[in-house]
């Protein structure tokens, strides 16, 4: 079940690191590899630090070709409108679900605390997006005031954890996990829920006066 998992979390990532890239104007050299980097990203850092080898996508020789294909056919795809943006959510919010929960259950087999899993698997889910970001010149959604990200995936891994210890069967505990992660960035997307930030007075205060 988690293969297959993987392999959709796989598709869902690099099909947005593909229209990001696209957004930015690159060729098809420019979407592989942003595409590359924004699916395999945060599960490279997971399995290094976990020192799992080889890394998933090299155990999984075939991931790489899916996403040099997607890269290839989705570079044939006409100009694309100036509202792409809206369309980076789905895939986006999708990859960042179906990755959270893998790597929270990876680092579960790796025989890690519940606390460190989860952390895992928010590294798992944003970090290749995170890099992404870089790469297109765009402060990472992770490092500013933004629609809420990590926190959908730290909130949906607990929730996984919490259903397996409850006895639900994995299949469901897995899915409810999936799904709550990918609807609470959507509708965090949508409504604009975001983490309270210091207020203009306190920022005020704290920067030193030159």
């Amino acid at each position: 079940m988690y293969s297959i998992i993987e392999l959709l979390a796989v598709v869902s990532s690099a099909t947005f690191g593909i229209l990001l890239a696209r957004q930015h104007r690159m060729d098809f050299v420019g979407a592989f590899s942003v595409a590359f980097i924004v699916a395999f990203g945060g599960g490279t850092l997971r399995d290094l630090c976990l020192d799992r080898h080889p890394l998933f996508w090299i155990r999984e020789e075939h991931y790489p070709v899916i996403v040099f294909l997607l890269a290839l056919a989705l570079s044939f795809i006409p100009k694309l409108p100036q509202s792409t943006e809206r369309y980076l959510n789905f895939p986006d919010a999708l990859g960042l679900g179906l990755f959270s929960v893998v790597g929270a259950n990876a680092a579960l087999e790796e025989g890690t605390s519940l606390f460190i899993a989860s952390l895992f698997g928010v590294v798992t889910g944003t970090f290749g997006g995170v890099i992404g970001d870089v790469i297109c010149n765009r402060v990472p959604n992770l490092f500013r005031s933004a629609p809420l990200y990590a926190t959908c995936s730290f909130f949906g891994c607990w929730l996984f954890f919490l259903l397996n210890k409850a006895g639900v069967p994995e299949t469901y505990s897995v899915a409810l996990g999936i799904s709550s992660i990918v609807v609470m960035r959507l509708f965090a997307i949508k409504f604009n829920w975001r983490l309270p930030q210091a207020d203009d007075g306190l920022s005020s205060r704290l920067t030193p006066r030159l």
